[in-house]
């Protein structure tokens, strides 16, 4: 029961800084896709039992987080201008 507990802790914390790091992307729709992916992969998972499998998906997300931090910095380097969604203030007319 205590390593589940401890699978669970380390799953939360992977889901966190997932979405923490995928936040650093400056393009709007690269941002959005990885939040909706993250997302959509640990709801897919989330009933998993399997321990063996668990320690799979949890070795992928470590795996993925590493991708995700490098693609944020790259994007930093190369800012695309913000798009009209993204605008902080509305032009009223």
């Amino acid at each position: 029961m205590a390593a589940a507990q401890v699978n669970r802790m380390k799953i939360l914390s992977l889901y966190r800084e997932m979405l923490r790091e995928a936040q650093k992307f400056t393009g709007y729709n690269y941002r959005t896709y990885a939040v909706r992916r993250i997302r959509d992969a640990f709801q897919e998972h989330k009933a998993e039992t399997n321990p063996e499998l668990i320690e799979g998906y949890i070795k992928k997300a470590e795996d993925n987080l590493n991708i995700i931090r490098r693609q944020a910095t790259i994007s930093q380097l190369y800012r695309e201008p913000k798009l009209v969604i993204e605008s902080d203030s509305v032009k009223t007319s």
